[in-house]
């Protein structure tokens, strides 16, 4: 099962891989009308420049009769609109961020020549006029589905080679962390907003242009003094990746093995509006101004080199000269996919500043980026899903059960009751028909009593008359007192009869609360099965959460691999034990895990200790993870304990700053700690200070939970406790 995941990873890994596709920076140029003033002043001058829209170039007039001409991807006019702007310059970043890839749109440009007016206009008063930033964010709210995709923003400016929040002006000095791996810039102190709709966006903008820094020169009333970046985050789920998880087989044993971690994309567009290059003698500015130019030219002249360096394929490209550049080091020459909209004015007077510009722009054309696409597994997501289904499969277990105790309570009562009835019933027919038999039985006696004494009399009466004749009984009077006879008989047999077909009821009554009473115990024995069925999905659904927490072990274990891309003599024990472990795997035809003490005997304990104290990283981590998992056999407790190990890991905790390790030798340590004689090491070697200040320092809660279980185990030896105390 885990070899499949790794597949997955691999895969993942290939599919990000394949997406790299070359991509130039595309450049457009933009010409702004001249304004109120430069109408008056340059009245008799011609502009300095002559666009040429249909065949994409630009003439900058030297003089009267001799003109340089330049070539764009784009050039648009003073009349071009701000919809026509977006649709040749940020539309296909903003199409390709939605497919998984990074994206930059920069404007560059003299001050006062239209660059926040291309990229920040919020169009409150016209619609017409937003600029690209609300139009990006329209485009993309369109495209992305709020219940599976997410859309989030950060507002930022670099003022005086310091990042500051705009959307939280008290964060005013945020730091940039660079991956030493893979080079990618990020800003973990920067705030992160969640956009559902486009006026919440747009709220959002006009507070971060409220806290932006601007000031009134010469060239510009409201001249920018910062460079503005705004970050949109783009993570999308890939339709049909994701595994549908049944609620039919939620009680089967083998349903994590139809488990795939979801697919997500993550683009990230970033939009920099630069403040505009300017020279002092003709901004005028003095002071504070002065020192903000100075530090706004200082980065603009850093970007500058580095563009230079990645035309000309230089070898050394000086990024790190400014945060300006470190910021933008994935737009030119790195992962993303950049458009670049350069800004000039028509004046003459201001043509040094515009020849400046556009070959800025002929420079940008020349950088060759390489597109990556952003895919990858979505483990959080799925272990999200897996902890729902299994809250759901809970609940129908615990409904299930409610309704099959309440089904027996109700046969058992409704059984209870039909008894009762059954034998009131009885009863009551067995007393009346007693009561009827006994009546009948008095009756023809009192009639046979009355005939007898009537008999008598008849013949005493005869005897009286016909004295010495003997009395004699007529044959039709002895014949009727035989019917009598006969019928009391019948009678009698009838009652008896009745009163043998009661029996046979009562009986039957008895057997049938008897297979009641059967049926009550079969349904006991089904709550017994049922109880038990309980026990083994609580079973089952830890063993489903220990597995997702090693699978996210190793998926993070096998990242880390592929973005290192092997070692060389350092983590030869490592590999070594790795395709150990891989082939005993393939061996087994069950799945089951390789024996430790085999891994022991071909490997060495002592070669693993040993990569514990390697200079690398990554090497001490790979190297405590195995020792964490050797760990937790009990038969190799005692074997790392005589080797050093507990010793080794101790001290990881005590000098390494890395939380991996924090992590990983905590929770080896609380393996160790389950031995009663370890416990005792561990308290002898000072084990307790230093897990509690691993506590103390730690930021992932895993951490936490990894220090917490070592704790525990040494909280459950008595002896420890009272050394602990005392």
């Amino acid at each position: 099962m885990l070899l499949s995941h790794f597949g997955l990873v691999l895969t993942s890994t290939c599919l990000l891989c394949l997406g790299e596709v070359p991509g130039r920076v595309r450049v457009a140029v933009r010409l702004r009308p001249r304004n109120a003033e430069e109408s008056v002043a340059d009245a008799d001058f011609a502009d300095c420049v002559e666009l040429q829209p249909e065949l994409k170039r630009l003439k900058l007039r030297k003089n009267n009769w001799d003109a340089d001409t330049y070539e764009f991807d784009e050039v648009l006019t003073e009349f071009s609109s701000q919809k026509r702007v977006y649709e040749v310059v940020a539309r296909p970043v903003v199409e390709s961020v939605l497919d998984g890839y990074n994206g930059t749109i920069m404007a560059y440009g003299q001050t006062g020549t239209g660059k926040t007016y291309t990229l920040g206009r919020l169009g409150e008063e016209d619609n017409a006029a937003r600029g690209i930033m609300v139009r990006a964010m329209e485009d993309i709210l369109a495209d992305v589905s709020l219940e599976t995709d997410s859309v989030s923003v950060s507002y930022l400016q670099l003022y005086m080679e310091t990042i500051q929040d705009l959307l939280d002006p008290a964060n005013d000095n945020i730091t940039i962390v660079e991956d030493p791996k893979t080079g990618d810039v990020s800003l973990p102190g920067a705030s992160l907003v969640d956009i559902r709709d486009k006026q919440s966006f747009v709220e959002l903008l006009r507070l971060g242009e409220a806290h932006r820094f601007a000031a009134n020169t010469k060239l510009n009333t409201e001249s920018s003094r910062s460079h503005a970046i705004l970050m949109v985050h783009v993570k999308r789920s890939v339709k049909g990746i994701d595994a549908a998880l049944s609620s039919e087989n939620g009680n089967h044993p083998h349903m994590v093995k139809s488990i795939k971690p979801p697919l997500v994309r993550k683009g990230k567009l970033v939009v920099v509006d630069l403040a505009g290059s300017e020279r002092i003698d003709k901004s005028g500015s003095e002071g504070h101004t002065l020192e903000e130019a100075k530090s706004i030219n200082l980065s603009l002249s850093a970007l500058g080199k580095c563009i230079n360096a990645l035309a000309e394929n230089s070898a050394h490209v000086p990024f790190r000269d400014s945060k300006l550049t470190r910021l933008l080091r994935d737009s030119f020459g790195g992962t993303a996919r950049t458009s670049l909209v350069i800004t000039i004015g028509p004046s003459p007077r201001h043509r040094g500043e515009t020849a400046s510009t556009i070959m800025f722009g002929q420079r940008a054309m020349k950088v060759e980026n390489m597109v990556k696409l952003k895919e990858e597994f979505d483990y959080k997501s799925l272990s999200r899903r897996l902890d729902i289904e299994l809250d759901k499969l809970i609940v129908e277990h615990e409904r299930q059960q409610k309704a099959f105790e309440d089904e027996i309570e109700r046969l058992s009562t409704e059984a209870q009751h039909r008894i009762s009835e059954a034998e009131r019933n009885y009863v009551d027919s067995l007393e009346k028909e007693r009561s009827k038999y006994q009546k009948d039985y008095m009756e023809s006696i009192k009639k046979l009593e009355e005939q007898f004494v009537m008999n008598q009399q008849k013949n005493e009466e005869s005897h009286m008359k016909l004295s010495g004749e003997i009395p004699r009984v007529s044959a039709e009077e002895l014949a009727d007192l035989k019917k009598m006879l006969r019928k009391e008989t019948h009678l009698r047999k009838a009652a008896e009869g009745e009163v043998n077909n009661l029996k046979i009821q009562v009986a039957e009554l008895k057997k049938s609360e008897a297979s009641r009473k059967s049926e009550i115990l079969k349904l006991h024995t089904m709550l017994e099965d049922k109880e038990r069925q309980k026990e083994k999905l609580e079973g089952e659904i830890a063993i489903l959460q220990s597995q997702l927490l090693q699978l996210s072990l190793e998926a993070d274990e096998t990242r880390q691999q592929l973005d290192r891309g092997g070692f060389e003599k350092e983590m030869g024990g490592l590999n070594s034990l790795t395709s150990q472990v891989k082939h005993q795997q393939q061996a087994s035809g069950n799945g089951e895990k390789p024996s430790i003490a085999k891994l022991f005997e071909q490997v060495g304990l002592q070669k693993i200790l040993s990569l514990l104290e390697a200079e690398d990283a990554d090497v001490r981590i790979h190297a405590v993870k195995v020792v964490a998992n050797l760990a937790a056999e009990e038969t190799n407790q005692g074997k790392i304990v005589e080797a050093g190990g507990l010793t080794s890991l101790l001290n990881l905790l005590k000098s390494s700053q890395d939380e991996t390790i924090h992590r990983v030798a905590a929770g080896a340590i609380a393996n160790l700690a389950m031995n009663e004689t370890n416990q005792e090491l561990i308290m002898a070697q000072g084990g307790i200070s230093l897990l509690s200040l691993t506590a103390a320092n730690a930021e992932d809660p895993q951490t936490l939970r990894m220090v917490a279980g070592a704790i525990a185990n040494l909280c459950g030896n008595g002896k420890l406790l009272i050394l602990f105390y005392f």
